[in-house]
């Protein structure tokens, strides 16, 4: 009989529905771990429910998926029930685990995702690199640093998920689609508002920084806010960024802010990397005629202008939209789709253009400093 595998016992598990809800456990970030020693296999579950009864019903299904394996025998489940990660409050001291905690997350990339303008589709964007990344095999996570917006709960699926604290007290992302997620999103109700300060913003985006374990990543995308105000500027303080992506439509509102936030990153010295033209096209599913409905021609005149690459074209495409809303991104709801493919390729552009390393230091960043303050 041939040896069971890892990746069987994992596919196994995917068909497993959490209690009240379609999602399997494997897509909800719930398996921590799984060893196959011989015909022996032990599963590590992280549960953050109260409920020791649903505890005990998602061990009886996961032994009775697993044991149905060919080359099963003993079926070991380990839960473990942390609590949920608290919100953190302005003026908190750092942490303790702050204090032992590297100075930013480890991650080889950790990458801007920035529009300037909200409405052009940049956290679909945001998503879809994210996923692309982690679809291309990398450990990447998603830091969605939009405080008083934050959508990445709803286009992940994760809505009503909470983070949990590990045993130093750091709050774990929440793991979808092969990415690891914080957002404010998690810690407050849909409906809610977040009605907060810059300072206050500010020192949230730092604790999401330097406190959440985001373990060993390749990248971090992190979903800037509209603007180029407060996040910003608190996140280019904070961090050493490989570098940014601006996202903007082909009309000229769109790139009149995609030109401020270009401007904004070079003034803090983080690279840009490139320009994403998205919405950039119709194409009817009917007769398949192509329309650009916001012109054409505008941002290869500014990609000319500005030094900038331009790493890709992403058409409109409703289908988008329901996906979005579902929390599946069209990379993995429709791999083989051509807008896919555009994101793939958009991903595989970033990391040839974040390998280049980061340009000269340029002169002045003292002066700006001055005038703007460095905390």
């Amino acid at each position: 009989m041939p040896q069971l595998t890892e990746d069987e016992v994992r596919q196994a598990l995917a068909r497993v529905p959490y209690p009240g809800f379609s999602r399997d456990i494997v897509s909800f970030g719930m398996v921590r771990s799984i060893a196959v020693e011989g015909d022996r296999v032990l599963i590590g579950l992280l549960l953050t429910t109260p409920d020791a009864s649903v505890a005990e019903r998602v061990r009886e299904a996961v032994v009775t998926a697993v044991s149905a394996l060919p080359g099963a025998g003993t079926v070991e489940v380990q839960l473990q029930r942390q609590g949920p990660a608290r919100l953190p409050a302005a003026g908190d001291a750092p942490s303790a685990a702050a204090t032992t905690a590297p100075a930013g997350p480890r991650a080889t990339n950790i990458l801007g995702v920035a529009s300037g303008k909200g409405g052009v589709g940049k956290s679909t964007v945001a998503v879809n690199l994210a996923a692309s990344l982690a679809r291309m095999g990398r450990r990447v996570g998603y830091l969605d640093a939009d405080v008083h917006g934050p959508s990445a709960p709803l286009m992940f699926g994760l809505e009503g998920q909470k983070p949990f604290a590990g045993e130093d007290g750091r709050p774990s992302p929440i793991e979808a689609h092969g990415v690891r997620i914080m957002s404010m999103g998690f810690f407050v109700e849909r409906e809610n508002a977040v009605i907060w300060r810059g300072p206050i913003v500010g020192n949230f985006i730092r604790q999401l920084l330097l406190e959440v374990d985001w373990g060993e990543l390749d990248d971090l995308v992190i979903d800037f806010p509209p603007g180029t105000g407060d996040a910003q500027l608190t996140i280019s303080q904070t961090i050493k960024m490989t570098g940014a992506l601006i996202v903007t439509t082909p009309n000229e509102l769109a790139l009149i802010d995609a030109l401020k936030a270009i401007a904004m990153f070079r003034k803090v010295e983080i690279p840009v990397l490139g320009l994403v033209e998205n919405m950039a096209w119709f194409e009817c599913p009917h007769c398949q005629e192509r329309t650009d409905i916001f012109g054409r021609g505008r941002v290869e005149r500014a990609s000319a202008e500005q030094a900038v690459p331009i790493l890709g074209r992403i058409p409109i495409d409703p289908q988008v939209v329901a996906e979005s809303d579902a929390g599946i991104p069209v990379v993995v709801a429709r791999p083989d789709s051509a807008i896919a493919r555009a994101y793939t390729a958009i991903a595989q552009a970033t990391l040839a253009a974040a390998s280049g390393g980061p340009p000269a230091r340029p002169r002045g960043l003292g002066a700006f400093f001055d005038r703007f303050g460095k905390g």
